[in-house]
């Protein structure tokens, strides 16, 4: 028996656990990390303790792949379990044995099974020994890129270049002709490397346009192996799923019994324990071959559970005690048709970019047929160290036509503020004849880019135009008895706001610029700033090189995400000041572009001479705290005046602001002498916005438009380059001269 369960994961899935342990009377442990005390998870569970972070040289440091911690805090609260969810330590197989070591009961499969389905190439052989259709790729990793484009000239383009150790969408890469082989090997290797510790890569040929179909399965330790039909996962960015749904438009009885028949052999092969995924490629001529198999429960399982009635959770509880399953093959019965919508901190209107910061409003549907699993319940923080989703709406309709109006109806009544979200895009999506007819490839979003919004502006909904955008209030006034709503324009003008727009919109220019997660600079600065706070991992330029407004510069990893930053204008790049690798502290300034004047440096960027003022003068005010703003300093300037702003997690905590002119805290030390317990937060050291070194492991809160930690270069000062791997704000990453 279970009595007391560490769920060992955060945000919605967490939630999902909590609620299912306490259903079944078990109570529920949560863990969380630094800045997470009040998160929606801690609340629910019955007992939560803190992880640190891990010291940065010690391997992983998100307190969530901590395994030792997490056995730690079983044993300390008393707990006899750990569920892991998804993500994180779900499919690590020496986290299942460390449990079973400790004599704690790891909810998932046996640590056998997961290793051997965690490693694609061998997953691949158990798969063809089983019979189930396969891809044609390599038998075994390939060394590097060349023999990955000699197994293509022999077999064919395009080509997939996938982690042997991973999924779920990451270190994944596509090769369409021999030119493209050697970054796309370059690029699944280093994020492989990243996400699973195992550079190793094969080799398959790419489906163009495929479906793709996956298999709920459930086996107990009793022999029983069932299948619970299938869902569609069709709807992808960056090979990562948007849209769920099931059953699939696409799948017929007949094509469904063999999907079935294949899931469950390949299952048996491994002697599955457990919930599990078999997830397939189905091309157009409807031939299925197997993709991989998710040792774990998944984020889409909502649909599964809706159409079945089955609480695939508690199922998982269950098993995890010994007992057989609840059901057998018979008694699945699909009812309807469900579809799930992921809502997640991303701007659809720039290739989904994550945009961390805070939800100052969040307000999900209600209603018949529609079910809501999310990571917070009010204003709540999503934070860049982990994955973007903020909630999964549900619904479920009599038929497929049913379940679209409905999510329809739900996607409408539901409102995100303060972030911008994939909620516009979903939005369209459901409103589209392709989608309503069920045609859904993994190639929708490249089909039919009418789906995509434009890009979001400071409020989160799409929108955006020219400097002088008009703000407009919203008024609700009464006409004959009847309530009516009406946008009237501050500046007295007569134009209505946007079609579609939700809420009134108020930017500016500034405002614009700092909240997408393109490359967001406006053409006529000379910076170019990281629109989104992560990790440099490669840098796509050299100093020299002559760029064109659009091309990649340097490509930073935020929120699971590769995200390439573009060029803002054409121009010479003069100087580097970001490096990849690992963290540490950053190198001395460069020397200032030609034609800067004397003593002086340059803002990063692309673009033409720097614009900066020079460093302003005097002792910087005390700190204390802006009318609506906790922590701000009334007589502090503001960025523009001034060019400073303290982050929020330095106001929260009390640190004064920085010296103006020197990047130093006003009352600490230089950098390289701040004690251990600031510079170990972070690897590496941080800069603000326009490349001015922060003490050591300070980070730039990604939720304040164009914040700054330190001084901003001018006149008499030079742009410090970023230490190698660090984490990073909205940072400037090079300078350039006048435009080509």
């Amino acid at each position: 028996m279970i009595g007391r369960v560490v769920v060992a994961n955060r945000g919605e899935i967490a939630c999902r656990i909590i609620a299912a342990c306490h259903e079944a009377g078990m109570p529920a442990v949560a863990i969380y990390g630094p800045g997470e005390e009040d998160a929606r998870h801690v609340r629910l569970a019955d007992d939560a303790y803190r992880i640190g972070e891990a010291g940065v040289t010690g391997g992983e440091t998100l307190p969530y792949l901590r395994a030792d911690a997490i056995i730690d805090v079983a044993r300390r609260s008393g707990a006899d379990a750990i569920h892991p969810g998804y993500g994180f330590l779900a499919e690590n197989a020496a986290f299942a044995a460390a449990c079973e070591g400790a004599g704690i009961v790891f909810v998932g499969p046996p640590a056998e099974a997961i290793a051997a389905m965690g490693d694609k190439v061998r997953a691949r052989e158990i798969a063809r020994v089983a019979g189930v259709p396969i891809v044609p790729g390599t038998a075994d990793p390939v060394p590097d890129a060349a023999t990955a484009a000699r197994w293509a000239a022999e077999h064919g383009y395009p080509i997939a270049l996938k982690a042997s150790g991973g999924g779920g969408g990451r270190g994944f890469r596509i090769a369409r002709d021999e030119g493209e082989v050697a970054a796309a090997f370059e690029g699944a290797s280093g994020e492989a490397t990243r996400y699973f510790a195992n550079p190793a890569i094969y080799v398959e040929r790419y489906i163009d346009r495929p479906r793709h179909i996956e298999v709920q399965v459930f086996a107990d330790g009793h022999g029983a192996v069932v299948s619970l039909g299938e869902r569609e996962c069709s709807i992808q960015r960056r090979h990562q799923k948007l849209v769920e749904e099931s059953p699939s438009p696409a799948v017929s009885p007949d094509l469904r019994r063999r999907l079935d028949e294949a899931a469950v052999a390949l299952t048996r092969a491994v002697d599955y324990r457990g919930a599990g995924t078999i997830e397939f490629l189905l091309d157009a001529g409807g031939a299925f071959y197997f993709l991989e198999m998710n040792t774990r429960i998944q984020v889409e399982h909502p649909v599964t559970e809706i159409v079945t009635g089955i609480d695939l959770v508690a199922e998982q509880l269950g098993v995890a005690m010994g007992r057989p399953l609840s059901f057998g093959q018979g008694d699945i019965v699909s009812r309807g048709h469900a579809i799930e919508c992921r809502v997640n901190a991303e701007d659809p209107g720039r290739d989904f970019r994550p945009v961390p910061g805070h939800v100052t409003l969040f307000r999900p549907p209600m209603g018949i047929g529609v079910r809501v699993d999310a990571a917070i319940d009010g204003p709540g923080e999503i934070r860049p160290e982990y994955d973007s989703m903020i909630a999964k709406v549900i619904a479920h309709g009599r038929d497929r036509a049913g379940a679209v109006a409905r999510m329809a109806r739900a996607l409408a009544e539901t409102t995100v503020e303060g972030v911008p979200t994939t909620l516009p895009f979903h939005r369209l999506l459901m409103a589209h004849p392709a989608f309503g007819r069920g045609e859904t490839t993994t190639a929708f979003l490249t089909d039919f880019p009418e789906v995509l919004p434009p890009p979001a502006d400071a409020a989160g909904e799409p929108g955006g135009g020219g400097d002088a955008a008009p703000e407009y209030r919203q008024v609700v006034v009464e006409v004959g008895g009847r309530r009516l709503t009406v946008w009237v324009r501050q500046d007295g003008g007569s134009s209505p706001p946007a079609a579609g727009a939700r809420r009134p919109v108020r930017t500016t220019k500034r405002d614009r610029l700092g909240a997408g997660t393109g490359s967001g600079a406006d053409p006529d600065e000379p910076t170019l700033p990281s629109p989104v706070q992560g990790t440099v991992v490669r840098v796509l330029v050299e100093t020299g090189e002559t760029v064109e407004a659009g091309q990649g510069v340097c490509v930073v990893e935020a929120m699971k995400m590769e995200n390439t930053v573009a060029a803002h204008r054409p121009g010479t790049i003069t100087a580097v000041l970001v490096e990849a690798g690992a963290g540490g502290p950053g190198p001395g300034p460069p020397p200032p572009p030609p034609g800067a004047p004397p003593g002086g440096g340059a803002r990063g960027g692309v673009g033409g001479p720097p614009r900066g003022r020079g460093p302003p003068t005097g002792p910087p005010p005390p700190p204390g705290p802006l009318p609506g703003s906790p922590g701000r300093d009334p007589t502090w300037p503001s960025s523009d005046a001034g060019g400073i702003t303290r982050c929020r997690q330095c106001r929260r905590e009390g640190w004064p602001p920085p010296a103006r002119a020197t990047g130093r805290r006003s009352d600490g030390p230089a950098p390289d002498e701040l004690e251990p317990a600031w510079s170990e937060r972070a690897a590496g050291g941080s800069m603000g916005r326009t490349g001015t070194r922060a003490p050591l492991g300070d980070r730039v809160d990604p939720s304040i438009s164009r914040s700054w930690v330190g001084a901003r270069p001018g006149a008499g000062q030079a742009a410090t380059p970023r230490a190698p791997g660090s984490s990073m704000g909205p940072t400037s990453m090079m300078t350039s001269s006048t435009p080509t």
